[in-house]
């Protein structure tokens, strides 16, 4: 029969096992977790076949073991499984991505191009306004046209403008500029000035892909308010 210390020496071996199994999560390929779970249980069988009648192993002890190298084993299922979520996640984005080439978006930008005398943007309000007014700029940055949009709910906004100016004229086919101030109570309200333009080509930035907008540059799709 082992002895008292024998018994002891492999009680503590189990223990210390048990403890560093977390480790084992951090290696590469599924095996390493499959290999541990061996190792333990042939120390738990070995234990349980040299332990003193006199001084069994407590049963605390042993399900306190196995649910340690049980939790190893979930962690390493669970980091696989969301993995694999990930993945999936990202070729959805791609594709979705590389659908909007040659869709018409609205982004964050100060642009307005007015043709046969037609032209929309947007505006983007932090918090509800009292009133909103949208200034159109040429390309001198003098004012010609001011909208007013009224009281605005927090969120996304769309204006139109048909290239009528404030003295009673019509403006040219070209590019313009705005500007936006957003007041609630006397109060500046955080707005930004959005405009639409088409997506041309997909540029890949790492491990993602930004938009080619032209002129306006290059956007996320997080910047993407709305799609045409």
């Amino acid at each position: 029969m082992a002895s008292t210390s024998a018994i002891a020496d492999s009680r503590q071996s189990l223990l210390d096992f048990a403890n560093s199994g977390a480790s084992a999560t951090k290696s590469a390929g599924g095996g390493s977790i499959s290999e541990a779970q061996n190792r333990f249980l042939k120390l738990l069988t070995t234990q349980l076949k040299n332990q003193d009648p006199l001084n069994p192993l407590d049963n605390a002890e042993v399900t306190s073991q196995l649910a340690q190298i049980s939790t190893v084993s979930g962690i390493e299922k669970l980091n696989a499984t969301l993995q694999t979520l990930l993945d999936g996640m990202s070729v959805s984005q791609t594709t979705l991505t590389a659908n909007l080439v040659g869709h018409v978006v609205l982004v964050p930008g100060s642009g307005l191009q007015l043709a046969s005398g037609a032209s929309a943007g947007g505006v983007e309000l932090a918090g509800s306004a009292d009133e909103v007014t949208v200034t159109i700029k040429d390309a001198n940055g003098l004012a010609v046209k001011t909208l007013n949009l009224g009281a605005q709910a927090a969120g996304v906004h769309n204006f139109t403008w048909d290239g009528a100016t404030d003295n009673g004229g019509s403006a040219v086919d070209g590019t313009y500029s705005v500007s936006v101030k957003a007041t609630r109570g006397g109060e500046d309200v955080s707005v930004t000035a959005l405009s639409f333009a088409t997506v041309r080509s997909l540029v890949r930035s790492g491990a993602d892909f930004m938009l080619d907008l032209g002129v306006p540059g290059l956007a996320t799709m997080d910047d993407v308010k709305q799609i045409l």
